[in-house]
């Protein structure tokens, strides 16, 4: 997708640096422009791209090897919070504290065991009532790993508004759970409340069942904030602006200050929304060797991930890789000081949930021949903000007609479902987060 750039010679006046609101016509061009501004800009402040990517590099390996003991002494590395903890708001400094430095958290007893496997159970009626598996056209996308060939169902439901899902999404736990992960963030700064954390947006996503005996390519290592709207759009350059002063010390991950309002490049793998943390609800026992999430528990590598393509080995024209409308790409040919990081989220039960902030490094072990369900209702946290608050819109609208979100391929198969939910079915939450 390409569209009228933005001229060149338009200088942003709060970064003084180039920058693109939509996709620039001559891409590599661009790159090599805004690379070079980056370069000199940091340069201004008396130091050399290769020395903040040093300091980088050096916090990296404290953090790493922290990570790589935690592993030594059998524990986990995600922290683990109890339910019952958030609600009473008994969860201790030090939690906080690892939640902060690793970006992460399993939430224990999110929903009553029942309630979840209830839940998995709805879905399969749901689905099978409508004929979704006769009349399933196979992935219309793809950004997840397929099951193996002889596999006749998907294992990623393109399936956005079932009772089950709606139901997680505005239920009063997920909102107290929400609300408390985005309290992790820094919602006012500059002068600006950038979000508000007591209200989500109840940003649709689909529906994993991944059945016993499956194999599964997973899902490669990746982020999703962005593309290269992160580097040249004028919002993304002011919220990596320290980094892009080469002041790594100022840069804070959990400062939402200008992100809620950047432009975003268009793509089929895009999320419109800013999600504080990505995230997941059990629906079946997982164990932690069965193809599941793993992340690189350091929300500060985002530094390193923005600055990476400054160095030499980088060609002029290239972002080690990222390109509009696909994933952020993380490698060992550019990032493998990270891959060593890369850590399991511990075993899980039905309706334990799973968080990560929005910025890091995740992906999804592959599978053979694997042992139990593997499912999941994809929630994140979208708390209410300038850009969540222009999705919404685009939300009720297919929310109203049955039809896929707009962030997602356009498959519809829910558009003549009677038994959808409806918007009769809204509470106090689910009516607030669809700006109904």
């Amino acid at each position: 997708m390409t569209s009228t750039a933005t001229p060149t010679t338009e200088i942003s006046a709060l970064t003084g640096l180039p920058h693109w609101e939509t996709i620039p016509d001559d891409i590599p061009a661009a790159i090599a422009e805004i690379k070079a501004a980056i370069r000199a800009r940091i340069e201004q402040s008396g130091r050399t791209v290769e020395d903040v990517l040093a300091e980088i590099e050096s916090y990296l390996e404290a953090e790493i090897a922290d990570i790589e003991a935690a592993k030594a002494r059998g524990e986990e590395v995600w922290p683990v919070i109890d339910y019952a903890d958030i609600e009473a708001g008994t969860v201790s400094a030090e939690t906080l504290a690892l939640v902060k430095r690793r970006g992460c958290a399993v939430v224990r007893g999110h929903f009553d065991r029942a309630q979840a496997e209830g839940w998995d159970r709805d879905v399969v009626d749901y689905v099978e009532s409508n004929h979704f598996f006769e009349n399933y056209a196979g992935p219309a996308d793809d950004f997840f790993g397929t099951l193996s060939a002889e596999m006749s169902k998907p294992e990623i439901y393109p399936i956005y508004w079932s009772h089950a899902q709606m139901e997680a999404r505005q239920h009063p736990r997920m909102a107290s759970v929400q609300a408390f992960l985005n309290a992790q963030w820094t919602a006012e700064s500059e002068g600006r409340q950038w979000f508000d954390p007591d209200a989500d947006s109840l940003y649709p996503d689909r529906i994993r069942r991944r059945p016993p005996g499956a194999n599964s390519g997973g899902l490669g290592t990746h982020l999703d904030p962005g593309t290269l709207d992160l580097w040249m759009t004028e919002g993304y350059q002011q919220h990596f602006r320290h980094l892009f002063a080469g002041d790594f010390a100022a840069y804070d991950p959990w400062d939402a200050a200008y992100r809620t309002e950047a432009a975003q490049y268009p793509g089929s793998t895009m999320c419109s929304a800013f999600r504080t943390f990505q995230g997941w609800t059990a629906l079946s026992e997982m164990d932690n060797d069965q193809g599941v999430l793993h992340t690189v528990p350091i929300p500060k590598a985002m530094a390193y991930l923005m600055l990476r393509p400054l160095l030499s080995d980088v060609p002029d024209d290239e972002m080690c890789g990222v390109q509009p409308n696909r994933t952020f790409p993380a490698n060992d040919k550019y990032h493998a000081i990270l891959m060593r990081a890369v850590s399991s989220i511990p075993s899980v039960q039905p309706g334990d949930s799973v968080w990560w902030h929005c910025d890091m490094i995740h992906s999804v072990a592959p599978v053979t021949d694997q042992k139990g369900w593997g499912n999941v209702i994809y929630i994140p946290a979208a708390p209410k903000c300038t850009k969540n608050d222009a999705y919404a819109a685009l939300v009720r609208e297919a929310f109203l007609s049955g039809n896929s979100p707009y962030d997602f391929p356009e498959e519809h198969y829910e558009a003549d479902w009677a038994n959808r939910f409806q918007p009769s079915d809204l509470n106090e939450i689910g009516r607030r987060g669809l700006g109904l």
